[in-house]
C-alpha cells in the first residue's frame, strides 16, 4: 500500500518539471500551456535510511522500498468546473488520486509565461480551490436533485443523505474545502460515496527561485499558515538537476549546497503525514522490505498488506523497534537482550517496528 499523489497547478508551474525530479524520467517540460495532456503517472521508491540500515545487518539478498505513485496532471485554468481548457479531463483525472500537491510558481520569469499574465501564488492556488470546488457543488446538486425525487418514498437513508448534501454544499461555498473533522462518522461515511475533490487532503509547493529577489514567498506562506496548510519551498528546477546525477555526483553537489538530501524527500514525507501513513519493516536473509500502513492499523491488518492469508490466519506477530534492531544488531540479538516481543490481535503497530508475522491457513 503506498498512496497515488496528484501534482496539479496552473500551465507553466513547473509540474511536469517537479514530476520528472521526482521519478528521474524526461516527459515533456514545454514553455506553453497544456503541456501535459494525458496524465503521466510513474512510481518512486519512498527514501528510507532506516531499511538501509536493517538491510545492512540482515545481509538480506535483496531491498525491497516502499513505494509511492505520482500523477502530472494536465494545467488548468478558470472556468474547468465549465469544460474549459482541459478542465473535464482534469477534474476526472484528479478524482482517482488520495492526495493533492498543489505547485505554485513563486519567481519571476520574463522568458516563461504566465497564463494570467502576472505572478501572485495566492491568486494561483485559489483559482484551482475555486474549480475544485465548483465541480463538487455541480456534483452534489445533481446527487441532491436525484435524492428529492426519491424522498418522497420515507426513507430515512435518503432523507439523511440530503441533510448531508445541503450541510456540504454550504461548507464549500464557503470555504472551497471540506474539513471531515466536523463531520459524525455515519457523515463521513455517506460522504466518502460522493469522491469529492475538495475532500483531499493537500499540500503546497511553492516554486521559488535560486535568486530570492525575484520570489513571491511572503504571500503564499501567509496564507498557508492562516488556513494551516503545509507549504514547502522548493527550487524546482535545481531538484530536477539533482535527481539526473548519480549518487556520488548528486551527495557532492547537496553538499555544495549545504544540504542533507533532496527537497524531494520532504515531499514525499509530506505524502504520507497528510495521509496518515507509516512504516513497518520485515527482514531476514532473502529481502528486507518496508511496508506501507495506515496510523494505527492492528497487527492483523499489517500482516494483510503482506498476503491477505497472513490476516486471516495471524496467530501472533514477533515485533522488535527499529531503535532496538539496530542497538541489538538484529533479531537474534534482540531476543538474547529481552527486546523482542510477543504481540497479539490488539497490537497497534508502531511506525517503525521490524516485525514477523505467524499465522496458520
Amino acid at each position: 500500500m503506498g498512496f497515488k499523489c496528484g501534482i496539479v497547478g496552473l500551465p507553466n508551474v513547473g509540474k511536469s518539471t517537479l514530476f520528472n525530479a521526482l521519478t528521474e524520467s524526461a516527459i515533456a517540460a514545454e514553455n506553453f500551456p497544456f503541456c501535459t495532456i494525458e496524465p503521466n503517472i510513474g512510481i518512486v521508491n519512498v527514501p528510507d535510511e532506516r531499511l538501509e540500515r536493517i538491510h545492512k545487518i540482515s545481509q538480506s539478498e535483496q531491498l525491497i522500498h516502499a513505494s509511492t505513485t505520482f500523477v502530472d496532471i494536465a494545467g488548468l485554468v478558470k472556468g474547468a468546473s465549465h469544460g474549459e481548457g482541459l478542465g473535464n479531463a482534469f477534474l476526472a483525472n484528479i478524482r482517482e488520486v488520495n492526495a493533492i500537491v498543489h505547485v505554485v510558481r513563486c519567481f519571476e520569469n520574463e522568458n516563461i509565461t504566465h497564463v494570467n499574465g502576472k505572478i501572485n501564488p495566492v491568486d494561483d492556488l485559489e483559482v484551482i480551490l475555486t474549480e475544485l470546488a465548483l465541480a463538487d457543488i455541480q456534483t452534489l446538486n445533481k446527487r441532491e436533485e436525484k435524492n428529492k425525487k426519491l424522498i418522497k418514498s420515507n426513507d430515512d437513508r435518503i432523507k439523511k443523505e440530503v441533510q448531508v448534501i445541503q450541510r456540504v454544499i454550504e461548507e464549500i461555498s464557503n470555504t472551497n474545502h471540506i474539513n471531515l473533522n466536523l463531520y459524525s462518522d455515519e457523515d463521513k461515511e455517506i460522504i466518502s460515496t460522493f469522491n469529492l475533490l475538495t475532500s483531499k487532503p493537500f499540500f503546497v509547493i511553492g516554486n521559488i527561485s535560486e535568486n530570492e529577489n525575484l520570489n513571491h514567498q511572503t504571500e503564499i506562506n501567509q496564507w498557508c499558515i492562516e488556513n494551516s496548510i503545509q507549504l514547502i519551498p522548493v527550487v524546482i528546477e535545481q531538484e530536477y538537476e539533482i535527481a539526473t546525477l548519480d549518487k556520488e555526483e548528486r551527495k557532492e553537489y547537496l553538499n555544495l549546497l549545504g544540504l542533507n538530501e533532496p527537497a524531494l524527500n520532504s515531499i514525499i514525507r509530506a505524502g504520507f503525514e497528510i495521509l496518515g501513513l507509516q512504516t513497518y519493516f520485515t527482514s531476514g536473509p532473502k529481502e528486507s522490505r518496508a511496508w506501507t500502513i495506515k496510523k494505527g492499523s492492528l497487527a492483523p491488518q499489517a500482516a494483510g498488506v503482506i498476503h491477505t492469508d497472513f490476516e486471516k490466519g495471524f496467530i501472533k506477530a514477533e515485533v522488535v523497534s527499529y531503535d532496538h534492531f539496530i542497538k541489538y544488531s538484529g533479531n537474534h540479538g534482540a531476543r538474547q537482550e529481552g527486546a523482542l516481543r510477543l504481540e497479539g490481535k490488539d497490537y497497534i503497530v508502531q511506525d517503525g517496528d521490524v516485525i514477523l508475522f505467524k499465522f496458520n491457513v
